[in-house]
């Protein structure tokens, strides 16, 4: 098996501070390799956003290790750190972040400004990455006229252009309609398989258990490595939630039957009346 691209023990990052502080990422460790499309999901305001920062070198945590492509970043100043981000780490955000006033072809060069050769030494580069996307010809194109999709898969070609070995994807297809939002997810896994690269993905899109290698959910800073045949979405009798039943932590156990609940508050109005929300949760 080949060593982990990324590899973090133990990371916490926490906000504010005395009895108000919030752990945003607590005690997290993962690692991801070679070959392998790994997905973080969970509910919205879990700490997602935090660690993929953390992740991706752009915030420091305030305690635990990170190993990107066998260097702790701890050991390295900002100088360093930027080109380690613009040789190893190719980033793709929901919202393309590509810049108005450059074409496809400009756009998709911009990060090779960081890397030895330049821009002339990835120009070719770019030309074969924006053809195997179905861009070719749309290099000289400014991203006011591109699809939602196309802005996406140019943000994928922007990605590739130093040749990272990790690609981390956050929300990709958040800004996409269903079909684009499936095009860019399979790109992405043939991204990890043919090119034989890490892929980190943090999304929202169920879609994406189809093809992941693992899936990782996030919730209160904390993960868990969630087993596709263990993973069930259950109803909460009293006020008809959905609920992750393997990551659920209040729940009943009556008649061999376990009623999950999304908060105490529901827990204890089917404690007071179980009879009528067993009822219902029949019909």
């Amino acid at each position: 098996m080949s060593e982990p691209i990324l590899h973090a023990e133990n990371l916490v990052k926490k906000f504010g501070r005395g009895h108000t502080a919030v752990r945003a990422v607590d005690g997290v460790s993962i690692e991801v390799r070679r070959g392998e499309m790994v997905t973080i999901t969970g509910p919205s305001g879990s700490g997602k956003t935090t660690l993929v920062s953390i992740l991706g070198a752009l915030l420091h945590a305030d305690e635990g290790s990170l190993t990107i492509d066998g260097t702790d970043i701890s050991t390295l100043g900002e100088r360093a750190l930027s080109a380690l981000r613009a040789r190893t780490i190719g980033f793709v955000f929901q919202s393309f972040n590509l810049l108005d006033a450059l074409n496809v072809r400009d756009n998709v060069l911009f990060p090779a400004h960081l890397a030895p050769g330049g821009v002339k030494a990835a120009a070719q580069r770019a030309d074969d990455i924006l053809e195997k996307l179905g861009l070719g010809h749309r290099r000289n194109a400014l991203p006011r006229t591109l699809s939602g999709g196309e802005k996406q898969r140019v943000a994928i070609a922007r990605a590739l252009i130093n040749k990272p070995k990790l690609i981390i994807a956050d929300e990709p297809t958040g800004n996409l309609d269903s079909k684009s939002g499936q095009n860019v997810l399979m790109l992405l896994h043939d991204i990890a398989r043919d090119d034989d690269r890490a892929v980190l993905i943090v999304t929202h899109d169920r879609r994406v258990e189809d093809v992941a290698d693992r899936i990782l959910w996030l919730e209160d800073g904390q993960l868990r490595d969630r087993k596709l045949d263990a993973h069930e979405w259950v109803r909460d009798p009293v006020c008809n939630m959905a609920i992750d039943s393997w990551t659920s932590e209040i729940f009943i156990d009556r008649d061999e039957e376990r009623y999950h609940f999304c908060s105490q508050r529901c827990q204890e109005r089917f404690v007071a009346t179980p009879e009528t929300y067993i009822e219902m949760a029949k019909q």
